[in-house]
């Protein structure tokens, strides 16, 4: 057997991998095919490159996935401190009503405009 190419057989891999992306449970299929799920994995990912264009498009897809996610828990974590910073501020102009509501405090009115 030539160096890099494992107990099985190129075509066995690529008929195997072909029916992991069509089959309903990769765990049964890695049973009947008597291997583990892991080797499978690994398989498409050897193969997909080279044989599967489709599959370059998919992984493109997930690094455009992963930078929108990552986008996206910037936008709450900037969100976050907004809404901490004006929990703060708020509980500071309460804070301020409620020491000029003490007894002998000054009163806050609006003015009349008159």
């Amino acid at each position: 057997m030539k160096k890099g190419q494992g107990k099985y057989p190129r075509a066995f891999r690529e008929q195997a991998v072909e029916r992991m992306r069509n089959c309903g449970s990769i765990l049964e299929l890695a049973k009947e095919l008597g291997i583990h799920r892991s080797v499978l994995y690994r398989w498409r990912d050897q193969l997909a490159p080279q044989d599967r264009p489709e599959w370059q498009a998919e992984q493109g897809n997930e690094s455009r996935l992963e930078r929108e996610n990552r986008a996206l828990k910037q936008a709450l974590a900037d969100k976050t401190l907004e809404v901490d910073f004006f929990k703060g501020a708020l509980q500071k102009v309460a804070a301020r009503r409620q020491s000029n509501t003490k007894p002998g405090g000054t009163a806050s009115t609006t003015g009349s405009g008159s």
